[in-house]
């Protein structure tokens, strides 16, 4: 398998290292590539460098022989980005997995506790992640050159992003910096108001030292910085107890008013083999997958594949792969259908028509779903052929063709991290929580640019009496499913926990039921907490 990111090449950065957690041992895979001491003797080596941070998101590994950073059973299964998905998604009305691994049914149920492997991945994931740019920025710093000021502020971005995950998923966090070295040391632990300061700190000071908006993709540049910002800004509430809607607003104000991206004609063009940055107006920022040179089921390779089943039998009009599909994994729940289409009663059980199964008669055309063997799931691990298929991410073209570098297993397609279509439903989202009439109409406005794209038309359009916090929760969901936002965003609207919205297994029974409080932040992993003194062996609460 030949694994390397298209634009950096093969690499190893200063990897003479230890993690920042204690039992994470981290060794080169091969020391003569390029280390601390040679970072400065050929101007490609710093970018080349750069990219094993990046790689770090996105894929297992980059050893001489495609070996995983962090041994697994399955390297593919505990990568970082999908890890963060099946946090961020399978415990969420907008997906549930079939398959029969261990933690998947934990998830699945909101049931899960310390020793879920997925809590304990994407935790060792992130810390290494961390752990990389660190090195990366100590050892940069030490040599000039015409960009070695921007790519330092680059690392220090992917930084701050593991960060604000690992706040958004965990709160406390291990905190280092390029100043604490890296070996084997206990990393004290930073509270979530900490990192969040830390986190917001560096994004204000790097944002000029990044490239201009849309000038450098895939790699970061200021409009990624600004989408994090506001991102930050939009759950400060739930981070620090105090909002941000006025900072949420002023950086989405700096995308949109940048005039470099412009919402795609085709909202399918996001998830298709030609939505990089290059070709889609619309992207930001994404971790960048190619078939060719980025060979893994992961990122959105594993979510094109892991929605497939035996009856998606042209490739062409869902999915686009063809090797190794009919995983039958993830589908959608029947609530989430009821928030897509929101003309339909999915509980007055009146069948689909038989002739329109992919429910394209909906003038939403956002909507790319199946409807399975049955709507409803008859259990947690029922067969995947039960449920809401997804099919919204393929491996074609937006047009349909194959990209050029198509592979029958491996998708092209990029993982959008952020795109302009948040930046204007963050903006509706802060401008109605801050109030007023001017406010509502500037929210209003801005929700129905996003809605005229879905529909074609204004026909979809809503006016100030229709807006609300459910309206704006539910677009939301329409707008950016299987992205990896949903349980965040449910957080921060009071309905992942409790009773207010239910949906089919949630706290494990068949018409859902309330869950605790506490489940709005995971557990830090067991193995962590009893290996890293400074826990003190407390974990979050509730755990």
């Amino acid at each position: 398998m030949n694994k390397k990111i298209i634009i950096f090449g093969i690499i190893l950065s200063a990897l003479m290292i230890s993690s920042c957690v204690k039992d994470l041992e981290v060794t080169p895979k091969d020391p003569s590539k390029i280390l601390a001491g040679n970072l400065g003797d050929n101007p490609d080596y710093m970018k080349m460098a750069l990219g094993k941070v990046y790689a770090s998101f996105i894929i297992a590994g980059q050893g001489a022989n495609g070996g995983p950073d962090i041994e697994a059973a399955d390297e593919n299964f505990f990568t970082t980005m999908r890890a963060l998905w099946n946090l961020q998604e399978i415990t969420t009305d907008e997906a549930i997995c079939a398959w029969g691994d261990v933690g998947i049914a934990d998830l699945n149920t909101q049931t899960w506790s310390p020793s879920n492997p997925f809590l304990t991945a994407l935790y060792q994931r992130l810390a290494l992640s961390i752990t990389y740019a660190n090195d990366f920025i100590k050892n940069a710093q030490m040599y000039s050159g015409a960009n070695t000021d921007r790519y330092v502020a680059e690392a220090r971005f992917l930084r701050a992003l593991a960060y604000y995950w690992a706040i958004d998923l965990f709160g406390q966090f291990p905190f280092t910096t390029e100043e604490d070295g890296v070996g084997k040391f206990f990393p004290e632990i930073g509270t979530r108001s900490a990192i969040f300061d830390f986190i917001e700190s560096e994004l204000l000071d790097i944002e000029d030292k990044l490239g201009a908006p849309k000038s450098s993709y895939p790699q970061a540049d200021q409009a990624s910085a600004w989408m994090l910002l506001a991102r930050l800004y939009l759950n400060a509430e739930v981070y620090t107890g105090t909002p941000r809607w006025d900072d949420c607003k002023d950086y989405c104000d700096k995308v949109i008013s940048s005039n470099m991206y412009s919402l795609a004609t085709n909202y399918r063009q996001n998830f298709s083999a030609d939505n990089d940055g290059r070709h889609n107006p619309e992207m930001i920022f994404a971790w960048e997958q190619d078939g060719i040179n980025v060979q893994g089921y992961v990122g959105t390779t594993f979510i094109i594949e892991s929605s497939s089943d035996a009856t998606y039998l042209r490739a062409e009009d869902y999915h686009g792969l063809t090797a190794n599909t009919n995983w039958n994994g993830n589908r959608a729940r029947i609530q989430f259908l009821a928030k897509m289409v929101d003309t339909l009663d999915v509980y007055d059980n009146q069948p689909i028509p038989a002739d329109d199964p992919t429910l394209s008669l909906s003038p939403d055309k956002r909507v790319f779903l199946k409807i399975k063997k049955s709507r409803n799931i008859p259990s947690p691990s029922a067969s995947g052929d039960y449920g809401i298929g997804v099919y919204k991410f393929t491996a074609r073209n937006a047009d349909g063709t194959s990209p050029a570098n198509y592979n029958t297993a491996y998708a092209c397609t990029d993982f959008p991290v952020f795109r302009l279509a948040d930046a204007y439903l963050m903006r509706a989202e802060a401008l109605y929580r801050m109030g007023g009439e001017a406010n509502i109409a500037a929210a209003v406005a801005d929700i129905n640019k996003i809605r005229e794209r879905a529909y074609g038309n204004t026909s979809g359009n809503i006016t100030a009496s229709d807006l609300d916090l459910d309206f704006i929760i539910d677009e939301r969901g329409r707008e950016f499913y299987y992205e990896a936002q949903r349980r965040t965003d449910l957080v921060r609207f009071g309905k992942f926990t409790g009773g207010d919205y239910l949906w089919q297994w949630k706290g494990g029974a068949y018409l859902g039921a309330s869950t605790s409080e506490h489940l709005n932040l995971f557990p830090i992993p067991g193995d962590e907490l009893s290996s890293n003194p400074n826990y003190n062996g407390v974990n979050n609460p509730g755990y």
